[in-house]
């Protein structure tokens, strides 16, 4: 079983920044590939981000490519979304989501844990 608790969300101006994290509750966090997704009122959850294992290679919405950043601390089993040039249609609630499987599977929203979601609002 493995916990995902979110943080670092909040109201922000567009244009603004904001820093979401991801901490999971498991010792083999570096064996999971980790995920973000976001769900917006009235619409379905959409694939984000996502980071592999290692690290390595990340993996991008073309909504958020070049504004997003996803990154993972292995050590302190975190995982990051650094969000920049916010507009007021990032505004939904963000999930973060691990699953073993790979990328193909957390980009297809089949994720094994999935954390409680933390609300995002972009003011105009």
């Amino acid at each position: 079983q493995v916990q995902l608790v979110e943080s670092g969300g909040g109201l922000v101006q567009a244009g603004g920044s904001l820093r979401l994290s991801c901490a999971a509750s498991t010792r083999t966090f570096s064996s999971y590939v980790m995920g973000w997704f976001r769900q917006a009122p009235g619409k379905e959850r959409e694939f984000v981000a996502a980071v592999s294992s290692t690290g390595i290679t990340t993996y991008y919405a073309d909504s958020v490519k070049g504004r997003f950043t996803t990154s993972r601390d292995n050590a302190k089993n975190t995982v990051y979304l650094q969000m920049n040039s916010l507009k007021p249609e990032d505004t939904a609630v963000y999930y973060c989501a691990a699953d073993t499987s790979g990328v193909r599977s957390i980009k297809g929203g089949r994720a094994g844990y999935w954390g409680q979601g933390t609300q995002v609002t972009v003011s105009s």
